[in-house]
């Protein structure tokens, strides 16, 4: 199964609760609004961050309209928005943004929410704000049917590309310095121009969250073309992304989730992403892991999950 590790899973979601706000105390219709909620209530609109090529997360659809899991959790995060402005026609504009300017556009406010496959991390904590845990990944390799590669250790000399911004870029340097590959480490501007890299034959392997890999192989029908291989070579906790030092808007992003967890939407939500075959045609038939479904389970015993 295409899933990590429970000890490092367990890891991970430790690691996510220390990064997440202490939100719970924050009722909804406190007094005044944060700036991003003032700014939304305002404007009545709500700029939505997406990336073009991260399926099942966040996609174009085949009339290039943006879908997919992360947009729909971002969804019920403005419907929760909407109720705290009270603000019931609240608009959705939808920004694209890349693995590279995601975070400033969040820090800038070019967006208010980031709906892609963002990794919360510490580092990224010290600039923005992330949601409860919505996927685990981890960084591996896509490379050639016919290729010898099976693992990092096969890199030797080789080029290997990952997609400018993204957290496997480290990954790559750091596996390249403790075997001493000599690794030819090269970036392109999204996940779709990676990908098109090794298609054309430019690299030997592309570096990115193995969900990610599975999601392009799927998208572009290349399963006799091209397979996912190795160990994790990282581990990626995926969070919606939003403005940092606002706790009422961290509270309305908590209080959204604990409604989704409370209605049982949160599993459901995943199979149609998931498992169940996409909008776009292609099927990742990708189970959800025991660690995943008791974090959605927990979202649901978390105090105030009926607020």
């Amino acid at each position: 199964m295409r899933q990590a590790s429970s000890r490092a899973i367990g890891a991970i979601g430790l690691l996510l609760a220390a990064l997440l706000p202490a939100t719970a105390t924050f009722a909804q219709g406190g007094e005044g609004l944060s700036p991003t909620l003032a700014r939304i209530k305002s404007a009545n609109v709500v700029h939505v961050g997406y990336r073009e090529s991260s399926p099942p997360f966040s996609f174009l659809d085949a009339a290039n309209r943006p879908i997919g899991y992360s947009l729909e959790l971002c969804e019920a995060i403005v419907e929760e928005i909407a109720a705290e402005v009270d603000a019931p026609d609240l608009k959705i504009d939808y920004v694209k943004v890349t693995s590279d300017d995601r975070i400033p556009a969040v820090v800038q406010n070019k967006i208010d929410l980031e709906c892609g496959s963002t990794t919360a991390n510490a580092e990224r904590s010290k600039q923005v704000a992330f949601s409860p845990l919505i996927f685990v990944a981890g960084t591996k390799l896509m490379v050639a049917k016919s290729s010898p590669i099976a693992a990092a250790t096969d890199l030797k000399g080789k080029t290997v590309v990952v997609t400018k911004g993204t957290t496997n870029e480290q990954a790559m340097h750091n596996v390249d310095k403790k075997f001493q590959l000599g690794l030819n480490i090269v970036t392109a501007g999204d996940h779709e121009q990676s990908y098109q890299m090794l298609a054309d034959g430019k690299v030997d392997a592309f570096a990115t969250d193995d969900i990610l890999l599975y999601g392009l192989i799927a998208h572009h029908k290349s399963q006799d073309k091209f397979r996912v291989t190795g160990d994790y070579l990282s581990y990626e906790p995926y969070g919606i992304m939003f403005r940092k030092g606002e706790p009422e808007l961290a509270g309305v992003v908590e209080r959204a989730f604990r409604k989704l967890g409370s209605n049982h939407d949160l599993i459901p939500l995943y199979e149609k992403w998931f498992v169940r075959r996409l909008p776009t045609g292609e099927r990742l038939n990708v189970a959800i892991s025991p660690q995943l479904e008791e974090a959605f389970h927990a979202m649901d015993d978390s105090p105030g999950a009926n607020n």
